[in-house]
């Protein structure tokens, strides 16, 4: 006799299908006519199915964003002893990822979200920020540690000095994205970062 598919088997089928449903639809789809029905009806499931785990299409979309963007190292910039290097991958990073189609109408969707929804602005700050925060104040630590930067370095300013010309680029739509403007960002904040 044939096993019964456990409950828990058919929870993450069908989650699986709900966060695959919604990654498709959100290339697809202009963000405000994205729906929980529309990702229901293409993940093959039942409204109350994905209410039941998410509170709005919003927090669907982000953990579908998260899932994407998940990868096996974690949150961890690299470190290869030199830190112009490494910051020069994190932006020139950062840049590929706000302009590739794929993951850009995932990050537009957030932005929405995170203005709106308090919920999902904590969230988007304690699973995505925050660690990525963390990450780059780790790899800024060990340049300080190294000499390469300097010893009174302010972590926090730091890291908004690189990312904050492309975040900002990006979010008003000025365009200019290109990893010329990754490694001009980044002169002009070793200008200060360095001693």
């Amino acid at each position: 006799m044939p096993d019964t598919p456990s409950v828990a088997r058919r929870s993450e089928r069908a989650r699986a299908a709900i966060l695959a449903a919604a990654a498709e639809l959100i290339r697809e789809l202009p963000y405000a006519k994205l729906s929980v029905e529309a990702i229901a009806a293409r993940a093959g499931v039942g409204k109350q199915t994905i209410y039941r785990w998410w509170p709005s299409k919003g927090a669907v979309v982000f953990d579908a964003m998260l899932e994407l963007d998940s990868g096996p190292d974690g949150l961890a910039l690299p470190d290869t002893g030199d830190i112009a290097a490494d910051l020069r991958a994190l932006l020139r990073g950062s840049i590929a990822a706000l302009t590739d189609p794929t993951f850009e109408s995932f990050l537009r969707a957030m932005y929405i979200e995170i203005q709106q929804d308090p919920e999902i602005g904590a969230a988007y700050r304690e699973r995505l920020l925050l660690p990525e925060r963390a990450a780059i104040a780790d790899r800024l630590a060990a340049g300080i540690r190294s000499g390469q930067l300097r010893p009174d370095l302010d972590l926090e300013l730091a890291s908004d000095l690189l990312l904050g010309p492309i975040q900002s680029r990006w979010s008003l739509g000025l365009g200019g994205l290109t990893e010329s403007y990754a490694d001009a960002a980044l002169t002009a904040a070793l200008a200060h970062l360095r001693p």
